[in-house]
């Protein structure tokens, strides 16, 4: 668990200097595509705070997976549970999201849609390199 804990504070860290740079692009974009014209020092703050605290979790769980006794499957739900709960408690003290019930449900299913959609990308490539590896090795074997 010590292991653990200290690769979750290294990612976390490296991560968390984007969590501003991501407000910054996100404030941008709401203000080319929205009425957002003028923001107050509060917004900013809890802005810049809530994504850089949303950047270190993010970074930081990726630490999940080096936990070799925990299976893939188990490790993936423990990630994107905490992943949304980040996201949506991130969304909503930033008023980026409504709190009702529709647009948690809408929320809900982009996040896992587009959480699954990554994961099944990232699957596919390391699937397909795992391959190549695999086939590299029989043919060594094969010269041998």
């Amino acid at each position: 668990m010590k292991r653990f804990a200290l690769e979750f504070l290294r990612r976390g860290v490296f991560a968390c200097g984007f969590g501003p740079i991501v407000l910054a692009i996100v404030y941008l974009i709401l203000q080319k595509t929205s009425d957002l014209r003028i923001l107050t020092v509060n917004e900013v703050a809890i802005g810049i705070f809530s994504l850089f605290v949303l950047a270190f979790i993010a970074g930081g769980m990726n630490a999940i997976y080096q936990i070799e006794r925990l299976p893939l499957m188990a490790a993936i739900l423990i990630h994107g549970t905490v992943l949304y709960i980040s996201y949506l408690i991130t969304y909503l003290i930033n008023d980026w999201l409504d709190f009702g019930i529709i647009p948690i449900i809408v929320f809900s299913v982009i996040f896992v849609v587009g959480y699954i959609l990554i994961w099944s990308i990232i699957y596919s490539i390391i699937r397909k390199n795992t391959a190549k590896i695999n086939a590299i090795l029989k043919k060594k074997q094969g010269n041998l």
